[in-house]
């Protein structure tokens, strides 16, 4: 709010400048313009300073709720509500969130009913009692948090808890990924492939097959976080069977894209100067949207995991010109199906599906429990 309150002013000022420029060189206007420009300064400056200091701590005040309500129930998470708020927040502001240390700032971890939990092996075992040796980790896109897995509140019809199911059919633990979005994914790609290390180690079922589920950014945090094993040499990528994204721009966003030409058009301008710095505020994890991952590392511990892309189209046809180019309203199908990844590697569209219906979607679940079939029939054969 106080950077915004800022770019105002100064937007503000050279609309002020420009104007009062032309009287100072009008005969006759010119000692009357000085004074009314006098005047106009003293306002505008006392306007702009009571809304600078009276808004511009809206983010501290905001930590500050959020530590009273922690504090006067011990033990009790947000709500869902809340939670979404706070994510919103770090997708657009996390790296200043995160520099500033903010109590609103997202530190990553593994949430089971809105509550982190901790990567010990006594922890682990108390949280899944029933823990299973195949893990799937679902990891949520920009923006969003783990309960974005869950749904519509009003639970349409179509939607389906991917998590729920892949439980009850294939007999998978889902734990679900809350982390800071707006920091740059490389970053969140090597702090993943960390916790995914330190996951496996304390696991309570020894030699677990781990499956990744990422939606939108969240399969690219997945993607990055395959490059920072190979580089680490860490050994949970031996244990990966499978890896899914959902929406993910692998070629980019054109939406960024476009919000990258915009900021550049904006600056073309002294006045709209103050606008494209406004643009340019957004995360730097938004801002890396608009490149693609490229591909992960080759490394012997990659080669035996299954990359699976599902990519979706508002136009009922996918394969239609129009249906590719709008893609599922945020990323284009050709940017959400292609890759440059060798080896097992999968794509497939559905049509009339948006961007955040991926997550919950009928169909999709029904392909990715096709995948994981398919998975466990390749397994069978190869005990054979």
């Amino acid at each position: 709010m106080q950077e915004t309150t800022k770019r105002v002013q100064e937007m503000h000022g050279a609309i002020a400048d420009t104007y009062f420029g032309i009287l100072r060189r009008t005969p006759l206007l010119s000692a009357p313009a000085q004074l009314v420009r006098a005047a106009h300064d003293t306002i505008a400056g006392g306007v702009y300073g009571a809304i600078h200091y009276g808004s511009g701590g809206l983010l501290g005040a905001a930590a500050t709720v959020e530590r009273r309500a922690t504090g006067f129930a011990p033990g009790k998470p947000p709500g869902r509500l809340a939670s979404g708020l706070r994510s919103a927040l770090n997708g657009a502001f996390g790296d200043h969130l995160a520099a500033s240390n903010n109590l609103l700032a997202i530190r990553m971890a593994f949430h089971v009913g809105g509550v982190p939990i901790a990567l010990d092996a006594a922890a682990l075992r108390q949280t899944f009692a029933e823990a299973g040796k195949r893990l799937c980790v679902f990891i949520h896109g920009l923006g969003c948090d783990e309960h974005s897995w869950e749904g519509d509140d009003r639970g349409a019809a179509s939607e389906v808890d991917f998590g729920r199911r892949l439980q009850a059919e294939f007999a998978c633990t889902p734990l679900y990924l809350r982390y800071n979005s707006g920091l740059p994914i490389a970053h969140n790609g090597a702090q993943l492939a960390g916790l995914l290390e330190e996951l496996l180690a304390a696991w309570p079922q020894p030699a677990s097959e781990l499956l990744l589920i990422g939606h939108s950014m969240g399969g690219l945090l997945a993607l990055s976080a395959c490059e920072h094993a190979a580089a680490a040499d860490l050994r949970w990528p031996h244990a990966t069977a499978m890896l899914i994204c959902l929406g993910s721009p692998n070629l980019g966003s054109s939406v960024e894209r476009l919000g990258q030409l915009t900021n550049a058009a904006l600056n073309l301008s002294r006045i709209t100067a103050p606008l494209g710095k406004i643009a340019a505020t957004r995360s730097q994890g938004v801002k890396d949207l608009r490149h693609g991952p490229g591909a992960p590392r080759r490394d012997p511990a990659h080669d035996h995991i299954a990359f699976r892309f599902l990519g979706a189209s508002l136009a009922e046809d996918a394969d239609h010109p129009l249906g590719k180019f709008v893609g599922d309203g945020l990323v284009t199908l050709d940017s959400a199906t292609a890759h440059v990844i060798e080896g097992d590697v999968q794509s497939v569209s559905i049509g009339k599906l948006g961007h955040l219906q991926l997550l919950t979607d009928a169909r999709v679940y029904r392909q990715i429990s096709e995948w994981i079939a398919g998975l466990d029939d390749h397994q069978q054969l190869g005990t054979r």
